[in-house]
This record gives C-alpha cells, structure tokens and sequence, in this order.
C-alpha cells in the first residue's frame, strides 16, 4: 500500500510560463525566442538553463538571478500559476490518509512562495534548503526521509525523466511519470521511461487511484496496463 507520496515542482505543480518569460523579459528576448531555446535544449537532453547560455554564452547565472532579485524583478508565484488539478489532487491524497510531501530543484525562496500558497500538504522543500539537488542519490535519501515511509511504500512523481524518474527508481522509489511540459511529452513513449516507470498520468488527480490501488494496472485515464506491457 502507498504510504506517501512526493510531488516535483515545475511542470509538476507549477507551470513554468512566468519563470521564462521574466528571464527573456530581464534579458531583453522575445519571450518566443527563450520558448523555442528551452524546447531545443529539452530535445537535446541537455539542461534547460542551456537556453540562457544559447543566448549569453558568458551569462553567470547565480549573479543574473542576484540581481534580478536585487532590482525587484526576480522569482514569484501565486496562485494563477498552479495547474488547476494541484489542489484538488493534494487533497484527495491527504483525505486517503496519505503523507504529501513536494520536494523538488528550487530555489530557497520558491520554497518560501510555495509554502504562502497554504498547499494540502504536510511538507514543501526545496534541493536549494537541502544543499543538493536531483538527479544525486542523497536528494533522493532525502526524499524517503522525510516521506516517513518505506521506499516501496512512496511514490515520486514528475515529468522529467533523468531528474525524476531513473534516479527515483534507482533510489527504490515508486515513480509517476506525468505526462506535462516539455519533458513529460517528449520523453513519454521512450522505451526506457516505459521501463522506470510505475505509471504514467496525465493529471494529477489520477495519484488517488494509485493510492487507492497501491499497485499497477488500473485505468487511469490512460490504460496503465497497456503501458506496462510494452516493458
């Protein structure tokens, strides 16, 4: 039976429009031209901060971030850019009794805007407050820690294939493979994501009946069992 589920951040819960458009917008960039960059890295398997550096091969980006903050235009979240299944999925899962924990590769202060949002949750993290980030073995040691429950007993969930699901599965984590933002479409038929992965969802609120299940092979939405069967 699962135990706890933990949840990635970007293109997970949050979109991640804003935080592009603010990095074109600081830099002077069509917004459709940094688009189209992170979409060519994201084909590329390459890091999706490769998209500045296509821009500015000289760009630093912890002193750019520094002084976006400094200059009142750095990081922010509200409400508009949660994906609307968030609140109900994260509620769903605590009304099962379940723990939901969401821990992901963000900065201290999204952290701190994550956490105003007053979430479902039982606990917001972040690999900046950690010290380390995925794909590391550690942040995922991490992640069972604080899931308080067996690895098997948790599900990690995200849409990104080498940050999430390889090393969540690696770690002996369940893994939720979500099919959303660049990553999650891209990669979702790849022969080795069908591998490492437990399911694949298209909503978030799909976790209840993983919960409810605790196994494979139901309907989701998308025919689980289907997918399974090409591993």
């Amino acid at each position: 039976m699962i135990r706890a589920v933990v949840l990635d951040i970007g293109e997970t819960l949050v979109r991640d429009d804003r935080y592009w458009a603010s990095w074109a917008d600081w830099l002077g960039m069509p917004r459709h031209t940094i688009s189209a960059l992170v979409g060519a890295v994201v084909a590329q398997s390459r890091d999706n901060s490769d998209a500045l550096r296509l821009v500015r091969p000289d760009i630093d980006i912890d002193v750019e971030y520094a002084a976006r903050e400094a200059a009142g235009r750095g990081e922010h979240l509200d409400e508009s850019d949660l994906y609307p299944d968030v609140r109900p999925a994260l509620a769903g899962l605590q009304a099962l009794g379940i723990r939901v924990v969401i821990a992901g590769n963000q900065t201290v202060k999204a952290g701190d805007l994550l956490r105003r949002l007053d979430l479902p949750v039982d606990l917001v993290v972040t690999s900046d407050e950690w010290g380390v980030a995925k794909p590391d073995p550690e942040f995922f040691e991490h992640v069972i820690e604080v899931g308080r429950a067996e690895a098997g007993r948790t599900v990690y969930v995200g849409d990104h294939p080498a940050n999430d699901v390889f090393p969540a599965r690696r770690a002996g984590l369940r893994t939720a493979h979500l099919r959303r933002g660049p990553w999650g479409y891209l990669w979702a038929d790849d022969p080795e994501v069908v591998e490492a992965a437990d399911w694949r969802i298209d909503s978030l609120t799909q976790l209840t009946s993983i919960a409810e299940s605790g196994g494979p092979g139901v309907e989701l939405g998308v025919r689980c069992a289907a997918y399974r069967s090409r591993r």
